[in-house]
């Protein structure tokens, strides 16, 4: 039988694979090409490109719903429980208590106030992982009909244009915004999200003592060496992804995972 728009249609027990222009899907999971992702910022150590495997990611952020559902499987993780050292005091701050949302929360809305510790262990629980900087850079280079929307002026303002606005009160659901080219949602317009390796940023170790800091990334001299001085954005999610640490909460943080093919 031939249907018409698929070119394969694979079941293997509960993974569903069906390739339509080349994009996968597992439990809500789409596939991100192999690629190349370019540093903001490299050395004369560091290659010019990073060559990035084929992998999965979701398709949305992780909502407030599905966090509770992990919290009260891992009652560890709950709020009155979490141990400073893997989240700070706002650590699910925006719920009612440990178990209940609260009327003001959308349980669609992606869940904020999560350490770079709970989305990992989530991710863990779901037999995932956190994106990477490059895997999730990849992805969110895409505009809503190009794998590469850096290339269009409008696509960068777009995305600078909700970095300037004030995080509202109330998120709205998951899905607000119109899909990637891969079909992915809301890697720009919703929140910000964890990687796994955020903490790669600056420096490789404790930073009184590491040599290797590169003092121009600083104040006025943080264009020099750019790859792209171009894509404001860009030194943003750099800047902001230097400044946390894996036990830090926001009520602007949140995260999605991904998987190996």
């Amino acid at each position: 039988m031939r249907t018409r728009g698929f070119n394969k249609i694979k079941i293997v027990g509960l993974l569903i694979v069906f390739s339509v222009t080349g994009v996968y899907c597992q439990s809500g999971m789409v596939k991100i090409t192999a690629g190349t992702y370019t540093p903001l910022y490299v050395d004369d150590t560091t290659d010019q490109s990073v060559d990035v495997d084929a992998f999965l990611i979701d398709k949305y952020p992780v909502t407030n719903e599905q966090f509770l559902e992990f919290v009260k499987t891992n009652p560890k993780w709950k709020r009155s429980e979490i141990s400073l050292l893997f989240a700070d005091n706002s650590y699910l701050a925006h719920w009612k208590s440990d178990f209940e949302l609260g009327e003001s929360v959308n349980p669609n809305a992606p869940v904020i106030n999560i350490s770079w510790f709970a989305a990992k262990a989530f991710a863990k629980y779901k037999g995932k992982r956190l994106p990477t900087v490059a895997e999730w850079e990849l992805a969110a280079m895409a505009d809503e009909s190009e794998k590469n929307g850096y290339g269009n002026p409008n696509y960068i303002a777009k995305i600078l244009k909700w970095y300037s606005k004030p995080t509202p009160v109330f998120l709205p659901a998951i899905g607000s915004n119109k899909p990637n080219y891969y079909g992915v949602y809301d890697l720009h317009g919703l929140v910000w999200e964890w990687t796994a390796d955020f903490f790669n940023a600056l420096v490789t170790g404790e930073s009184r003592g590491d040599g290797g800091i590169n003092r121009n990334l600083f104040c006025g001299s943080g264009s020099i060496g750019a790859t792209d001085f171009k894509n404001y954005p860009a030194f943003m999610r750099f800047a902001f992804r230097s400044s946390l640490k894996a036990n830090y909460t926001t009520s602007n943080l949140g995260f999605r995972c991904a998987k190996d093919l």
